[in-house]
């Protein structure tokens, strides 16, 4: 008792198809290859790379990929008990100068155009059973310590409370 060492950490990770006549996602290319990269190059000790997923940006459209994404590995921790999860949702921001490391996300789904299947809510809760629009998730993750880290390897970083409106950052 007590020898077993840490729990491994599974990261799962998604991306986003095309999306605004943006043909080429980088979310989707590095999605797609992730795993390949991880065989090559491996990880710390401790951690493992889960799925890597690609959804449609489409936000009611994409649901029942996600939430198929996510009972996945719940299955496989509950399966295994392989310890503790982490989710890395890639997004893309065609206005951003920098990396955003979200600190929370808010159950509001507002498009300022529709998306891939041509959805355009305008604040909407994502999550009903959840509350108003108001209703704001956060990260269990330490944001500062990621910024901290991604800062001091050289890389232009930002802490961010705004995920946007979509519903792939609340879910």
């Amino acid at each position: 008792m007590g020898s077993e060492g840490p729990k491994a950490i599974t990261i799962h990770v998604t991306g986003f198809k095309e999306f605004l006549g943006v043909s080429e996602n980088p979310t989707e290319k590095i999605a797609n290859g992730l795993k390949s990269y991880v065989e090559k190059r491996g990880l710390p000790s401790g951690l493992c790379l889960g799925s890597c997923s690609v959804l449609d940006t489409a936000g009611e459209g994409a649901k029942s990929k996600l939430y198929e994404v996510l009972e996945s590995s719940v299955v496989s921790v509950d399966k295994n008990n392989n310890g503790t999860v982490v989710w890395l949702h890639l997004g893309v921001n065609s206005g951003a100068t920098k990396f955003a490391i979200e600190r929370q996300a808010v159950n509001e789904a507002h498009f300022r155009c529709p998306d891939e299947l041509g959805w355009q809510p305008q604040r909407l809760p994502i999550v009903v059973e959840d509350g108003g629009i108001s209703k704001a998730k956060e990260t269990s993750c330490s944001t500062e310590s990621i910024f901290q880290l991604l800062k001091k390897k050289g890389f232009e970083v930002v802490q961010s409370d705004d995920a946007g409106r979509f519903v792939c950052n609340y879910v």
